[in-house]
């Protein structure tokens, strides 16, 4: 859920500071080309294993970005940078917020791997899928622009499909989003791009995001991407 960018910011480094990691968290965003497949399941294959097991070990993550297991905790904060809603934020229009999302070992992992250069992140996200990918599919079209507050704070949070990655998955989806803060200025709106795949009850997202111009690293988000989806597929 979404504060300030900067918060954002800072959230994403406390983050890595909870992971006892030395690394400098903000990001843009990247995706892949590919044509969306209709996901029209009501109920889901079950993947017994853990999500943390299903995380790509951080030597899996592109050489550029050294990574980090968040704990629980960490995660919890994470999460709301990644889709520009912070926990306990007003969503308007009514109807736009993201799905509850729970926080517990079996229900959100993520790692996150960041390029001390550039200061972008890469981070991998698994939940236990609730709904099917088509239900987000539409909620981006109903709600390409949103805004959110918290705490008087108020953002702007746009949200556009982009071409699906082809990957082996039941359903994928890639979005561009950008969260920018209503008092804003140099390095405050964060740029991302997320690929996004759902396997049985396990959804796959994978983002790159900066607070710069500088174009995404696309081959270092798919890399991953594709390596995150093959780990729970061969699970």
């Amino acid at each position: 859920m979404t504060v300030p960018v900067s918060t954002g910011r800072a959230r994403l480094l406390s983050a890595c500071a909870s992971a006892v990691c030395a690394l400098t968290l903000a990001g843009c965003g990247s995706l892949v080309g590919g044509s969306p497949v209709a996901a029209q399941q009501t109920t889901f294959r079950h993947i017994e294993a853990g999500l943390t097991t299903l995380l790509p070990d951080p030597t899996q993550f592109p050489g550029r970005y050294p990574a980090v297991v968040l704990p629980p905790e960490a995660a919890a904060q994470a999460a709301g940078d990644l889709n520009g809603v912070t926990r306990g934020a007003t969503v308007r229009p009514d109807g736009c917020a993201p799905a509850e999302q729970q926080f517990g070992p079996d229900d959100t992992a993520i790692a996150v791997g960041a390029d001390e250069v550039s200061r972008a992140t890469l981070t991998v996200e698994l939940t236990r899928a609730r709904q099917p990918l088509s239900t987000l599919r539409e909620q981006v079209r109903r709600c390409g622009q949103v805004r959110v507050s918290r705490a008087g704070a108020t953002t702007t949070v746009s949200t556009e499909l982009v071409p699906a990655p082809l990957v082996d998955a039941d359903d994928t989806l890639a979005l561009r989003r950008t969260v920018a803060p209503d008092v804003g200025g140099p390095g405050l709106t964060q740029h991302m791009r997320t690929l996004i795949g759902q396997l049985g009850d396990v959804r796959i997202a994978v983002t790159y995001m900066t607070f710069g111009e500088e174009p995404a690293d696309g081959a270092a988000l798919d890399e991953l991407f594709t390596t995150s989806v093959r780990k729970v597929r061969e699970a």
